[in-house]
């Protein structure tokens, strides 16, 4: 059985909730201040969710009618804008970590593990999730922060994976991702990594196929036994340790 060595998370719905309350709430920000009629409630970011990427997100929007015609500059500035909101929505604490995400963190860097960051948020976004959410440490705790525009195609292509991969020079089948999405499971199956999916109430319903382990949250200890979606491992737990994601890597 192969030696678990890294682990690479994704940001937006895996570190953090940070999609419903956090994300959209900041793009209805931007709206308004840029003095559009457009607001996206619940739902139609859901939708909008199976785009990847905020410029994207808007630009399909566009696309599809429901916003006003406008150069990708224009779009581009919208999106700043949007993330300007959003880190003031992290640094007044309205963005907790998921449960069992520090919990997770902490025992695998206490054991040796490399940890990474693998998103297509921006870089500003991801600094202030680290610096209010998790501590300013974790800057040097994080062996790569692959984020953003650093590679051309975004999930559900595997380059944000491959770059991180490429960085640290750890082969992929020593690796685990941690996503909470279709696009993002696929990122990491294309990029030949096993992955565990804790899932959201956006993404419940997707097609998880062929994951190797799907839970409803990472759990705590002292908290209830986490709901497991999909187990084709077999694995007894309660909560999500260290120690189950090694037994991922046996085939």
């Amino acid at each position: 059985m192969p030696e678990l060595k890294c682990l690479l998370w994704d940001v937006d719905g895996t570190l953090a909730d940070t999609e419903r309350d956090g994300h959209r709430v900041a793009f209805n920000m931007a709206f308004e201040e840029a003095g559009l009629a457009r607001r996206w409630d619940v739902t139609t970011y859901g939708e909008l969710l199976s785009v990847t990427g905020g410029k994207e997100r808007i630009k399909f929007d566009i696309e599809r009618g429901d916003m006003p015609a406008m150069p990708y500059e224009e779009i581009a500035r919208l999106h700043a804008r949007k993330t300007i909101h959003y880190q003031a929505l992290i640094a007044e604490g309205r963005i907790p970590l998921r449960a069992g995400v520090r919990r997770l963190l902490e025992e695998a860097y206490a054991a040796g593990v490399t940890l990474g960051i693998s998103t297509t948020t921006t870089p500003a976004a991801l600094d202030a999730l680290i610096e209010h959410s998790l501590g300013a440490e974790w800057f040097d705790r994080f062996a790569v922060l692959a984020a953003g525009d650093i590679v051309p195609a975004k999930k559900p292509a595997p380059d944000i994976y491959l770059y991180a991969l490429a960085e640290l020079g750890i082969p992929a089948e020593a690796t685990v991702a941690l996503e909470d999405s279709g696009n993002g499971w696929r990122s990491a199956q294309a990029a030949g990594l096993r992955c565990v999916v804790t899932v959201n109430d956006y993404t419940r319903g997707q097609d998880f196929s062929g994951a190797d382990l799907v839970v409803s949250e990472l759990g705590e200890p002292e908290g209830e036994t986490v709901e497991l979606l999909k187990n084709p491992h077999g694995l007894q737990l309660h909560h999500v340790t260290l120690a189950d994601i090694q037994a991922l890597m046996a085939d």
